[in-house]
């Protein structure tokens, strides 16, 4: 038997019940959903974005990093070090030097696409 709480929501569903069901098996799962919105809070600190952009331009080391962006290097290595625990940037050891840069085009497409849209 239905209760008040289901009764009261379904007044205001207007979908079908098919169209509401084929929704309900397009939704990712939970699981999916939550990784997807850790990641995003990944791209929610403007430090971390600020290395994003210039390692969109550029593979980079962390002194390098830090001068350009005039952090110091403690900062940029805990946020590389996040990025990098996100899968959103790799590295390359060169002798002592580790050069950083993105980890694939799927990150730089996301920095794109967010610079177009808060620049609309």
């Amino acid at each position: 038997m239905p209760t008040k709480a289901t009764t009261e929501t379904n007044e205001y569903l207007r979908l079908h019940p098919a169209a509401a069901k084929q929704m309900e098996k397009a939704l990712p799962n939970e699981q999916i959903l939550c990784d997807l919105a850790e990641l995003f809070k990944v791209f929610g600190d403007s430090t971390r974005i600020k290395i994003l952009c210039a390692l969109v331009e550029s593979e980079l080391c962390v002194g390098d990093l830090a001068q350009l962006l005039g952090f110091s290097q403690t900062t940029v290595s805990h946020q590389l070090r996040i990025l990098k625990n996100n899968r959103l940037v790799k590295y390359r050891r060169e002798g002592k030097m580790i050069f950083y840069s993105l980890a694939d085009d799927h990150v730089c497409r996301v920095i794109h696409q967010g610079m177009e849209h808060v620049m609309e």
